[in-house]
């Protein structure tokens, strides 16, 4: 089988963690900011979704504009917590090749606690690209475990997502890629996506 290059993590990590991001209300994201985790107003019985690219997050965001999105969170997670995810996920779409009987895909993704989306990696224009971003959504478990274990740090980025935005319409490109977090392929470990890649 052909290697997968259009399906691949990219992210900013360290040896021990992966930063993902979010954008909330600012009831919900300035508080998790200063205390480094999320406030009693953040609801865990609803799937959340973290995604390692800092460019698609500003396009579901609309650079830190959109009503309950004000708030732009870098949220560094531990890497073992990150592969948990991965290893409990199911993918959100039906491919036959791998999953076989529809009934059965539809079974595995309403259990599983986490869920894995790929998208058009975004430009910095926003515009898409012809390679896929990462979206994990974490419910149940997941999402409790992310919010109590996984989460080492968070981060308000708000005020940068601002800032590249601000360099894009004044149209210094170069300058706004060269504040951009530093991401790259992630070392997944062998075959943990090989059932998450349509």
């Amino acid at each position: 089988m052909a290697e997968n290059t259009r399906h691949r993590i990219r992210a900013r990590y360290t040896d021990t963690t992966v930063t993902v991001y979010q954008a909330y209300s600012p009831r919900i994201g300035l508080p998790a900011a200063r205390d480094g985790r999320f406030p009693a107003a953040w609801k865990r019985e609803r799937m959340t979704w973290i995604k390692p690219s800092f460019l698609w997050m500003m396009y579901r965001c609309g650079w830190g504009a959109k009503e309950d999105q004000e708030t732009v969170l870098a949220v560094e997670i531990t890497r073992d917590g990150f592969a948990w995810a991965l290893e409990h996920a199911c993918l959100t779409e039906y491919v036959r090749s791998l999953h076989g009987d529809h009934a059965d895909w539809r079974r595995s993704l309403k259990q599983a606690p986490a869920r894995v989306q790929w998208d058009p990696e975004r430009d910095i224009r926003l515009q898409p690209l012809p390679y896929r971003a990462l979206q994990l959504g974490l419910s149940g478990e997941a999402a409790g475990r992310y919010a109590d274990e996984w989460i080492t740090g968070i981060a308000d980025v708000t005020p940068l997502a601002h800032e590249i935005h601000a360099l894009v319409r004044a149209g210094d490109t170069d300058g706004a890629r060269a504040l951009l977090p530093r991401e790259e392929e992630y070392p997944e470990p062998a075959g943990l996506l090989d059932r998450l890649r349509p």
